[in-house]
Formats: C-alpha cells, structure tokens, sequence
C-alpha cells in the first residue's frame, strides 16, 4: 500500500506540474501574441486533456476575434472610399455651379452669356439635386424604410412612358429596338418603384452605352424577364460582378462620371420587390436581366 501510494502521490504531482508548465506557457504566449501582434494559436507546452479542451475554446475565441477585427477594418476602408466618392460626387457639380456664379458676377458679362450661365447652374443644380436624392434613397433601402406596394403593373405601360420621356435623348445616342408583346402579362411590384428602376436603366445607358440599345421582354412560367442591352466599350469582364455596388463605376480615375449609384438602387429596389436582378457582358455588349413575379 504504501509504494501503491508513493505512485499515486507522483502521478498527480507529474499532472500538476504539465497543468502549471501549461498555464505559464498559456500565458506567456498570449502576452506574446499581444505585444507582437501575432495571431497564431496558442499551444500546450505538455499533454493535458482538460487544458488541451480549454486552450482550444481560447483559440477559437482568438480567432473569431481576429475576424472580426479584419472584418472592422475592411468596414472601416469601405466607409472612408465611400466618403471619398460621395465628397467627389458632390463636389463636381458644386465646384461648376460656384465657377459659374462667379463669372455672372463679371460686369462684362453679357445678357446672352447670362442666360447661357444660368441655364448651365440650373442643369448642375438638377444634377445635384439628383445626386443627394439617390444617396437618400439608397440609405432607406439599405435600412429597410423605403415601403413598397404590391400592385399588379403594366410593365409595357411604364416602359412605353419612359421611352416617350426619354425618346429625344435616346435618339440622338441609339438605335432603338423595342419588343415589348401585348400579351405581356402584369407583374407584382411597386409602380413607382418599378418606374424608379427603369429610368435608372436608361440612365445608365445614356451613360455608359453606345450603337444599339434593345429593349425586350418576355414571359415564362410564373414571371416576366426585361432585358436591356447596349454596347459597352468601356466595361470589362471583371467590372461584371462589381456593376451593382455601391459607388463602383468602371470610370476609376472618377473624372466626372456618375456616382455608381444608379445600379445599386436597381438591385436594391428590384429584390425588395421580390424581383431578380442579374448583368452579364458578351461581345462588348451589356445586359441587364430582370425578373418578376407574374
């Protein structure tokens, strides 16, 4: 009994000290780890099954932190390039509008030139008027307080009045093709939300397009696919994926060209209508696919 006991009183001090060499190392790793800013995971000096269970809940709480902190940082870069190109957007057009103020100021100037000034700060007002509107809008969507309707629409109907709004515009760019059935069947959405959507198609299309712009539609089973398609010189294969983001136009140096917005409320607005929203590019020529429920 007593060389039985002598092995028991052993045994436990040899655990005990792997448990105390563990909790040392433990510690130290986790000083190292945070002076050095390391993010490798912590391990055991010596077996121990009962710290070898808790070391691996602290790495996982390690490493869902890490992510996190990743995670923070890339929210971090977002919000600083996206307060970037909203100060760009919105200077744009105010620096032109100040520019234009000043020269009205100019005792030479004309009666004629004024009215060319004026008539050109109008046109930069609208379009900075348009700018606040857009990113107001997309910050109701993106928290839920833009309401939408469910109303049966005409989609030719609402097509049919923004190409008799927009025909000026659209012939002087395009050439138009147009196939919209007359058997075409009302979809579930918001009228004006469903208006809101298309204008922002055209737009982007006198944007950014060029040669023909189609505009088609057609049923299927349970839904109604539109389909814009334009040509697109200046769009890659890679902007593809990115169209519908926030603030992203293929335009990188930014001189000038639109916020990226309009696309971004498209999407946005179509899926929480219940919609589809999809873009491909095939050669040189852009589409964008929508698709509603009937």
């Amino acid at each position: 009994m007593g060389y039985l006991a002598v092995i028991i009183c052993l045994l436990l001090l040899v655990r005990l000290y792997a448990l105390e060499r563990n909790l040392k190392e433990g510690a130290a790793q986790l000083k190292a780890r945070r002076s050095e800013k390391s993010a490798a995971p912590l391990r055991l000096a010596a077996p121990h099954g009962p710290t070898e269970d808790l070391l691996s809940e602290v790495n996982t709480l390690l490493r869902e932190g890490e992510e996190e902190r990743a995670c923070s940082r890339r929210r971090e870069q977002a919000l600083r390039s996206q307060i970037a190109n909203v100060s760009h957007d919105l200077r744009t057009p105010l620096t032109s509008i100040l520019g234009y103020l000043q020269l009205l100021e100019d005792p030479k100037v004309t009666e004629e030139q004024r009215r060319e000034y004026m008539d050109i700060i109008k046109g930069r007002s609208q379009v900075l008027q348009g700018l606040i509107t857009s990113f107001y809008d997309l910050s109701r969507l993106e928290a839920g307080e833009y309401p939408t309707l469910r109303e049966r629409v005409d989609l030719r109907e609402v097509i049919g009045e923004l190409l008799a709004a927009f025909y000026d515009e659209l012939e002087q760019r395009f050439q138009v093709t147009v196939d919209l059935p007359e058997e075409l069947p009302a979809v579930w959405g918001d009228r004006a939300a469903l208006t809101r959507v298309y204008t922002n198609l055209i737009r982007n299309a006198l944007e950014h397009g060029e040669g023909t712009l189609t505009i088609s539609a057609r049923q299927a089973e349970g839904t109604v696919e539109t389909v814009f398609t334009n040509g697109a010189p200046e769009l890659r294969q890679e902007d593809v994926p990115h169209v519908f983001d926030r603030f992203y136009t293929s335009d990188q140096t930014r001189s000038g060209r639109n916020t990226g917005l309009g696309l971004a409320i498209v999407k946005a607005l179509s899926e929480q209508m219940g919609g589809q929203v999809g873009a491909e590019l095939a050669g040189g020529r852009f589409s964008v696919r929508l698709t509603w429920k009937r």
